[in-house]
């Protein structure tokens, strides 16, 4: 307190307001440069269970000195990686965004489409799909284009999603030709930091000589599962058509992911100037190929591991180059992991198959004997059905007529947990089935939707794809650190709908026009 009299006094002495000058000395300037963090799969357990291995500049400083919310979870089911990314970047969940999956069927042409495909640009990856803005599209309109914002990621819908409507550019893996690509929606040059990348470190050779063995001794060791015998050293080569598909969800790539983002923040001066620009990347934390965890035991602890150590190098590498108090990162989770498989019959434990295309035809064949031959079934799709609504409307039968007949008539049928009508979601306000709602969208879903009693197989011998359905919960944080914030660990459940706000107000700028949520702090 006497140190702040005497810079009042001095300040007066030499002719500045004494008051003017308290509040400069009291304004904290928006951070220069935000980098939003979202690991796929990233499981609180999991954190926990490794932290013995993990260094001290990844994790461990991440929870140590960050504004710790230890229960998020997303405010909608079901979950995947492109609802999740387009949920926390727009404060809002598919019910209102639409991206309610990473594909769904295109209810015009009965085909599935992919979340980023355009098609008024064949073969061009863009968020044309998003029907709301972004915390990128509303950080470009409040500094007037300005901003500097880029999207890195394994994948094009994370990439693309995550960039919004307004970016700069959105960069990911090719599925087939093994280079870092970009979408020509943003620009129709790729960066000279991608090229070089390409180029001069040679990512395609790199990855088909890629050898993924253990980090180190510890990672090829410790072991946090159920011990049913000793884990075998794993190593695997990229090879075959799907080398570069598998090279993506593998412990390699979030390396890839650190050396861009560094390369994007260094040769495109982002946070170098008073205007907030912001990087959006997404790292992986998932299994090997999407296997199942029993089978990828040590290359899960090994993922982590690796992690860990590129979130230190990334942290340090950019505090030292912009200063702490310049830089906020934000770290959240997609909040779901890949279907396991289990034998719970072996086991004697309730399960079962259910076939949702023996169900779409059960249902046209009642639909037939009550209101005369037709097809009245369309399709189906996941764990939904398409009626006919032009049949429908021919027959002169209403939609709310059918969808209630299909209900009570699928309702009986075992396997089947609940079924919902689009009309009940539409205007229902009944809680439990709030966070089926918030994930439907009425563009993009069927007329009906199935929930398959956990433990059983939802099963389409048409497409020949199969899921166990699972009702578990997956726990995963919430991370701010950098630019001044104090750490601190909060038990309080909060929602991943509750970032893009937050970090609207530490960057001063509206939040999403789709967002209604308060700020977390």
């Amino acid at each position: 307190m006497h140190n702040r009299y005497i810079y009042i006094t001095l300040l007066a002495v030499l002719g500045f307001n004494a008051e003017e000058a308290l509040a400069q000395d009291s304004i904290r300037y928006a951070p220069r440069l935000v980098v939003s963090i979202t690991i796929d799969q990233l499981r609180t357990d999991y954190l926990e269970a490794f932290t013995p291995v993990f260094g001290n500049d990844g994790f461990k400083r991440l929870l140590r000195d960050g504004l710790v919310y230890e229960n998020a979870s997303y405010p909608f089911s079901k979950i995947d990686r492109a609802s999740a990314i387009s949920s926390v970047h727009t404060g809002a969940s598919p019910y209102y965004h639409s991206i309610v999956g990473e594909k769904w069927l295109d209810k015009e042409t009965l085909r599935p489409r992919g979340c980023t495909e355009d098609t008024n640009s064949p073969g061009v990856h863009s968020p044309v799909q998003l029907t709301v803005s972004t915390l990128s599209d509303e950080l470009k309109v409040a500094t007037g284009g300005m901003a500097k914002i880029f999207a890195i990621a394994p994948t094009a819908d994370a990439a693309v999603l995550s960039a919004g409507h307004a970016a700069d550019g959105a960069f990911w893996l090719d599925d087939w030709r093994g280079f870092w690509n970009g979408s020509r929606y943003y620009s129709n040059n790729i960066p000279a930091f991608i090229q070089s990348f390409n180029e001069i470190q040679t990512s395609l050779k790199k990855i088909e000589k890629a050898l993924w063995q253990p980090f180190n001794d510890v990672s090829g060791t410790f072991n946090y599962y159920q011990h049913i015998g000793d884990q075998k050293p794993f190593s695997h080569a990229f090879k075959g058509e799907k080398k570069f598909i598998d090279y993506k969800t593998s412990a390699l790539i979030n390396a890839d992911i650190t050396e861009l983002a560094q390369q994007c923040v260094a040769s495109q001066a982002m946070g170098f100037d008073r205007v907030t620009d912001l990087l959006c990347l997404t790292y992986y934390a998932g299994t090997f190929s999407h296997e199942a965890m029993t089978n990828c035991q040590m290359e899960l602890q090994d993922t982590y591991l690796r992690l860990d150590r590129e979130l230190g190098r990334l942290v340090k590498g950019l505090q030292e180059k912009l200063g702490k108090e310049h830089v906020l990162f934000v770290l959240t989770s997609t909040g779901y992991s890949d279907a396991e498989s289990a034998d719970y019959g072996k086991y004697r434990v309730p399960s079962g198959t259910f076939y949702i295309n023996r169900t779409a035809n059960l249902l046209n064949m009642y639909f037939g004997a009550v209101w005369g031959q037709g097809r009245y079934v369309e399709t189906c799709y996941g764990n939904e059905i398409y009626l006919n609504h032009k049949l429908l409307e021919s027959k002169r039968v209403s939609l709310t007529d059918a969808t209630q007949r299909a209900q009570e008539f699928i309702s009986q049928m075992s396997g089947v947990r609940n079924v919902y009508t689009f009309l009940q979601l539409l205007g229902g306000n009944n809680q439990q089935i709030f966070k089926i709602r918030n994930g439907f969208s009425p563009e993009h879903n069927g007329d009906i939707l199935i929930e398959v009693s956990p433990g059983w197989q939802l099963s389409n011998e048409d497409s020949h794809e199969s899921q166990l359905s699972r009702a578990s919960f997956v726990q995963f944080p919430i991370i701010f650190y950098g630019a001044g914030i104090k750490g601190e660990r909060i038990k309080t459940p909060v929602t991943i709908d509750r970032i893009a706000p937050t970090i609207s107000k530490s960057i001063r700028i509206r939040a999403p026009n789709a967002c209604s949520q308060e700020p977390l702090f």
